[in-house]
């Protein structure tokens, strides 16, 4: 088996990640060989490369959030889904010249591949582990180069679970064909309780809310250079009663972004299932004063059309409304 050749536009970019292809020698040996697949780096991304040091942006976009996956419950491609995006679940979030990242659904595979090779530090945090929040770990390049550190953060599992042994058990026979320790970078795994406040340095804190979903979830408020970005999926609200812990962790937010998977029409069908509406979201940014609402982890049902509908209805009951879309950059 050759590797996939870079393409000859970007001969300095390649990435170490395996490709579409596995070899059968991967216990205890490692991956050989490994497919190159070719990238291009945003201009924004390229300072910073020395060992230790952050990957930079421009003072413009000091403070913002990318999406790389908007859908929820599993990928789905085709012209359908190609205005808003078909990936699962994965947010970049760029606090001055720190990143942070939420989820690894299967639009972290390009988000893997955006990032310049030069060392890496960054914290990798993780609403839950249901299968289209970490499907694109074992395909996150940055894990596979050495010199990369990584902090993966998260706060639904409870003793004697870890989110260490989740992933190790994603990466395993028969689920997958390469282990964990397959991944070269630096790897440090910090579990905490979902009601925590987390203080990362450099003006970023972190306040984190237990959600309402099977095998728990973690909602997150990332608080930065006086603004707020709020992460909220998956969770199940209850109808005629507002979810307390989430009001609270989102009074005053700049941005929310919130589990939409259903409308209101749909819901009953689907209690137990963990999930919410857009029309709980319009009512819960109304309630604590939320600047916008980002409509968020889309059903796999939904084609686009759908999802304009949704927007404009949206929109009409609250004007911070909009729908995320893959590719997608928010500042505050």
């Amino acid at each position: 088996m050759r590797p996939l050749q870079v393409a000859a536009t970007d001969p300095k970019t390649v990435c170490d990640c395996p490709g579409p292809r596995f070899t059968a020698r991967h216990k205890g040996k490692g991956l050989s060989p490994f497919a190159k697949l070719g990238q291009t780096e945003r201009t924004s991304r390229q300072s910073g490369r020395g060992k230790g040091e952050r990957v930079g942006v421009s003072e413009e976009a000091k403070f913002l959030v990318r999406f790389w996956g908007v859908r929820g419950s599993i990928a789905c491609s085709g012209p359908e889904t190609i205005r808003y995006g078909g990936n699962t679940s994965c947010l970049e979030i760029r606090c001055g010249s720190r990143l942070l990242i939420f989820d690894a659904g299967t639009g972290a595979r390009k988000l893997g591949l955006s990032l310049p090779t030069g060392p890496l530090d960054y914290d990798h945090f993780f609403t839950h582990t249901h299968w289209d929040h970490i499907a694109g770990v074992p395909f996150f390049c940055p894990a596979y180069r050495n010199g990369n550190r990584i902090r993966i953060r998260a706060g639904h599992l409870a003793p004697p679970l870890t989110m260490e042994a989740a992933l190790r058990q994603a990466m395993s026979e028969p689920l997958f064909p390469v282990p964990f320790e397959i991944l070269k970078a630096e790897i440090e795994f910090v579990d905490f309780a979902a009601g925590d406040t987390l203080d990362l340095g450099d003006g970023i804190t972190v306040r984190t809310a237990p959600l309402n979903h099977p095998n728990g979830a973690t909602g997150y408020r990332i608080d930065y250079d006086g603004k707020s970005i709020c992460y909220i999926t998956d969770t199940e609200h209850v109808p005629g009663s507002p979810d307390r812990n989430i009001l609270n962790l989102i009074e005053g937010a700049d941005i929310v972004i919130y589990d939409s998977t259903y409308t209101d029409e749909e819901f009953d069908q689907y209690v137990g299932w963990g999930h919410s509406t857009w029309q709980e979201g319009v009512r819960l940014a109304q309630a604590a004063n939320v600047g916008r609402l980002v409509i968020f982890h889309h059903d796999p049902g939904r084609d686009d059309d759908a999802l304009d509908v949704i927007g404009a209805a949206a929109k009409a009951m609250f004007a911070g409304a909009l729908i995320a879309r893959e590719g997608e950059t928010l500042t505050p």
